[in-house]
């Protein structure tokens, strides 16, 4: 297969092929999809012969993105989603907490909306200062 790609258009899939690696194995420990892990090793073994270097370190005869690349805001990125994703997700289940968890239906969709629309503007007002557990229970 031949790819020709921008300079810039390789720098993107670069981010990309990151994120997606970070999303599937970062969390996997010793079980991480390794073909993805050869995959993100491939694209950044090419670096060096297209002026970026700067983005891939070797060692033990691989290639890995080099720590300038991960603290060049990647991880922000990853962050704004996770961050995002985390408060989506809470609001969607406080929400249906609320209406005491039902399947959500044409006919409640949008009271459970307006229920995590309420959430969320609290959530990007004040983040979690607001929820509190009651231990005593």
């Amino acid at each position: 297969m031949q790819l020709e790609l921008t300079e810039k258009e390789f720098r993107r899939l670069l981010d990309m092929v990151y994120i997606g690696n970070w999303i599937l194995n970062s969390c996997r420990d010793d079980d991480r999809f390794e073909d993805y892990d050869n995959l993100e090793e491939k694209l950044f073994s090419l670096c060096p012969e297209h002026g970026m270097r700067a983005l891939v370190q070797r060692w033990r005869g691989h290639s890995y993105p080099s720590r300038a690349y991960e603290e060049g805001g990647i991880h922000e990125a990853i962050m704004a989603y996770e961050d995002n994703t985390f408060f989506e997700i809470l609001a969607q289940e406080l929400a249906l907490r609320d209406m005491d968890d039902p399947p959500i239906t044409p006919e409640n969709y949008d009271e459970i909306m307006a229920r995590m629309d309420a959430y969320l503007g609290e959530f990007e007002q004040h983040g979690t200062d607001n929820i509190t557990v009651d231990m005593d229970e």
